[in-house]
């Protein structure tokens, strides 16, 4: 994603780019950097959880992701992964699985990486997530 944002040196527009990443090792990072092509400024910024403004502005312009399950997938074992991935309680996970998840790609991947690791078939796919359960493949 990129934008047009204030130089912190002088003001002038300078270019701004951002990424979220799913890294082999299942961490989720996200990298920034600036550009001032006025003053010549630049800085580079990186990390492990996303700000929630970025996280924001790479849904509004990618969209939300969606997980999608397989047609048997197990429900106490699809709920013990979103409990442990999400860090959320029994009720929260239940409510996950019936209103459904989406997020950034790279977070719903990271989701869907750990279900198949647990033996669940699961997918991220690219997309507005929609109300209702998590849909189940056919």
């Amino acid at each position: 994603m990129s934008d047009l944002v204030p130089c912190p040196d002088c003001a002038a527009p300078a270019e701004w780019h951002g990424v979220q990443v799913l890294l082999d090792d299942d961490a989720l990072r996200w990298d920034t950097e600036m550009v001032c092509r006025a003053c010549g400024s630049a800085s580079a910024v990186c990390g492990a959880g996303v700000p929630g403004g970025m996280r924001e502005r790479l849904l509004a312009e990618h969209g939300r992701a969606e997980l999608r399950l397989g047609p048997s997938a197990d429900r106490v074992a699809v709920m013990r992964v979103l409990r442990r991935t999400l860090g959320i309680g029994l009720g929260e996970a239940r409510a996950v699985l019936e209103r459904g998840y989406g997020g950034t790609l790279p977070e719903t991947e990271l989701l869907a990486r750990r279900l198949r690791e647990a033996g669940v078939g699961a997918v991220a796919v690219r997309g507005a997530a929609g109300s209702g359960p998590v849909p189940r493949e056919r």
